[in-house]
């Protein structure tokens, strides 16, 4: 299907190519090229929120085949992680200490996130960076968008730019650790000024830094358009299959010294380790919008969407009680057998659809923005054991329990103009959300049937006058627990969180040069934290605590002093504090948890500093060095800021040289290479940490995921 799709386009691009070079010129001025469903929600230049903007062409240019957390990584207050350790494959990031799962992400509008766990995983769309036209981070609650709520920041992918030219791109990389990415993409640019056709195909593979952490990664993203005057019809295709090799395990910390790409997975298997310890998933995303133009100063959007998941993770287990499946012991010989080995995939097969929809009536000094959606989640969870030594049907079920998840939302936008410079805006939002969970692995007659309505709402001002900008505003937001958090008995279960959050900020930019300020004051109600307690089934969840608070100072300065080089970099200062909770530490001597007290302690992952700076050199017209730094500061694995269960600090260095030519039929094309991590830093990007009392004593295993020493990557752009 994939080759059929793309075999199509470039045969309509060669096909219509000669007609549309002859045909009579038009002017395309007026042509519906306005994505509805990304203005809608994105904060505009006026708006009260701290953000950053990146373009296509600064996209491509960090975009050598590494996942999007690392292409991102220089923007501020995030902090990339990556389980292989050299950022492809399974990746994460935060911001603002606030992990993937407390950060709303769309993909034209639509909703990203996974409805039940909340999180992103960025590796079931490889490459999408190839297809995008534009990203926009708000940091903290921000603008009402779609999707779950947003408690760090919102991230807001498009891919619907239209390409007026036609063009045909080939891009190969080849790097450290046998990684290759190979790229090519092609658009049909506008057909008698009304059709669009583009395509990419994408496959990346890499054998990881982590010991068999490999990655095979293939996508596609097909799309075609319709544009007029006063209407634009897209449909898209964008799909990903993911195989990785598992590396999530992490590395104990007595092991970093002497092997420090350890990786445990599959090592329950007798002998050598399971070869087939993978995950494994196809998501595709199916997408369909209408923009209208109903006059001058009104605009809409209806979008509907369906992304369809399905897809294991496969792991050989040792030494498992056949009463955990739902089985008796074996009589073998005249010996009762009580535990097999036996290999066992968990299975994810859902649905995710709906709809959204926006309208914007910008007239003189008013602007109003009217939008919302409905998604709807279906979602299987069964596992499968595949194999066993002894006891087990062939292909045996002993867990099947699907859940279901409805959302709705509503929002409305008013941005007014008032005085010289000044714009007053207020944002309110409702938004409803119902989840059903049949059942759990561990406790399969827990039934949750639960209910909740968030009112959001959001104001603000700006002044904008000789490019000085100045801001402040007030946003709440509101968000429910997941899945994990409800493994629980029925008189034990989480309640939403809550988010006051207040920002300020002052900017100013010139010919050479730009600052910026913005501080946050991040206040939060009932927040939930790790506390290692076990809930009834013997499960670890996070627990409620009442007050936690986030406050900060994100700096940005950019300055080009001539016209071969420019500097630019930020810096975030803040305090991420829990004002009191207990932890719950498992007592093997005694057999229960023993319960301390703690008062004004660091949330867990959550550095103090983070900063980025990039230096770039333009020796020659047409090449570039580029020398980009990272700092990420000391963060805590839990939430007792105990110097024992913690994540070092790193300064990273890479060094990017690029060329760019044209020659006959190439136009603008380059060659990068990338040389990551120059001092050779050997440094972690994650972790995690479990604490447990025996024989008297006080335990501590922690568990990193170390990152690459220097390595590279190097890559041809061709353009045609």
């Amino acid at each position: 299907m994939r080759t059929f799709i793309l075999c199509a386009i470039f045969l309509i691009s060669g096909f219509v190519s000669n007609a549309q070079d002859t045909a009579t010129a038009k002017s395309n001025d007026t042509l519906m090229m306005k994505n509805i469903e990304v203005m809608s929600i994105r904060a505009s230049d006026k708006a009260p929120f701290a953000k950053t903007d990146l373009s296509s062409q600064q996209i491509a240019k960090r975009n050598l085949g590494y996942d999007l957390p690392f292409i991102l990584s220089q923007t501020p207050s995030l902090v990339p992680n990556s389980d292989a350790g050299n950022g492809i494959g399974y990746t994460g990031f935060s911001i603002r200490g606030s992990d993937a799962t407390r950060i709303n992400i769309t993909l034209n509008g639509i909703p990203f996130n996974d409805a039940e766990s909340q999180g992103t995983f960025l590796v079931d769309m490889p490459d999408i960076a190839s297809s995008l036209s534009s990203i926009q981070i708000q940091r903290g609650v921000g603008t009402s968008t779609n999707g779950t709520g947003a408690f760090g920041a919102t991230v807001n992918l498009s891919t619907n730019e239209v390409n007026k030219k036609k063009y045909l791109e080939l891009n190969n990389s080849y790097g450290s650790f046998n990684t290759w990415k190979n790229t090519i993409k092609a658009g049909t640019g506008l057909i008698k000024n009304h059709f669009t056709f583009d395509a990419r195909f994408s496959n990346i593979t890499s054998d990881g830094y982590i010991d068999r952490a490999f990655s095979k990664l293939k996508s596609y993203y097909a799309s075609a358009a319709y544009l007029n005057k006063n209407t634009s019809i897209r449909f898209n295709v964008i799909s990903g299959k993911e195989k990785t090799y598992q590396a999530w395990n992490g590395v104990p910390e007595d092991s970093l010294k002497t092997n420090r790409r350890y990786n445990s997975a599959g090592t329950e298997k007798p002998g050598t380790p399971y070869a087939n310890e993978t995950d494994n998933y196809t998501q595709t995303n199916y997408q369909l919008f209408w923009n209208q133009r109903a006059n001058e100063n009104l605009n809409f959007n209806v979008a509907t969407f369906l992304v369809r998941g399905k897809g294991y993770y496969e792991n050989y287990k040792a030494g498992e009680p056949f009463s955990k499946y739902g089985l008796p012991d074996v009589v073998s010989g005249g010996d009762t057998l009580s535990h097999t080995d036996l290999i066992l995939q968990q299975w994810l097969d859902n649905y995710f659809y709906g709809s959204i929809f926006s309208g914007i009536y910008a007239k003189n000094k008013t602007q109003i923005t009217i939008g919302g959606g409905y998604t709807k989640y279906d979602g299987a969870h069964y596992n499968i054991v595949t194999w066993a030594q002894e006891g087990f049907p062939p292909h045996y079920i002993p867990f099947d329990k699907p859940a279901y998840k409805n959302d709705f939302n509503f929002y409305a936008k008013w941005m007014q103009s008032v005085g010289d410079g000044f714009t007053l805006f207020a944002d309110v939002q409702q938004r409803l959300v119902h989840y059903i969970i049949t059942g759990f692995k561990d406790n399969p007659d827990l039934y949750i049937n639960k209910s909740w309505s968030f009112f959001n709402p959001k104001i603000g001002f700006s002044y904008n006058r000789n490019l000085l900008h100045v801001y402040g505003s007030l946003a709440v937001g509101s968000k429910e627990p997941n899945r994990d958090d409800f493994e629980a008995d029925v008189q034990h279960l989480p309640v939403p969180e809550k988010l006051y959050d207040w920002e300020t900020g002052i900017s100013l930019g010139g010919k050479n040069y730009y600052a910026g300020v913005n501080f946050y004051y991040m206040n939060y109600r009932n927040q939930l934290i790790n506390t290692g307690m076990i809930n009834d089934v013997g499960a670890y969840t996070r627990t409620n605590t009442p007050k936690s608070y986030r406050a900060g100072i994100e700096m940005e300065a950019g300055w080009k002093p001539v016209s071969w080089m420019s500097l630019s970099g930020n810096l975030a200062l803040s305090r991420n504090k829990i004002k009191e909770f207990s932890e719950y530490t498992d007592d093997y001597d005694l057999g229960n948890q023993k319960q301390a007290s703690f008062k004004n302690t660091d949330i867990s992952f959550s550095p103090n500093v983070v900063g980025a700076a990039t230096i770039t050199f333009t020796p020659f017209q047409r090449n570039e060095i580029s020398l980009l730094s990272k700092f990420v500061g000391n963060q805590f694995l839990d939430n007792t800021s105990d110097k024992n269960s913690r994540l070092n600090g790193y300064f990273v260095e890479n060094m990017k040289l690029s060329h760019e030519f044209s020659r006959g039929l190439l136009k603008n094309s380059s060659v990068i290479i990338q040389i990551n991590n120059v001092f050779n830093n050997l440094y972690e990007s994650n972790g995690y940490t479990y604490d447990f009392i025996e024989g008297g004593k006080l335990n501590i295993e922690n568990y990193y995921f170390p990152m690459a020493g220097i390595n590279f990557m190097a890559e041809i752009q061709l353009k045609f």
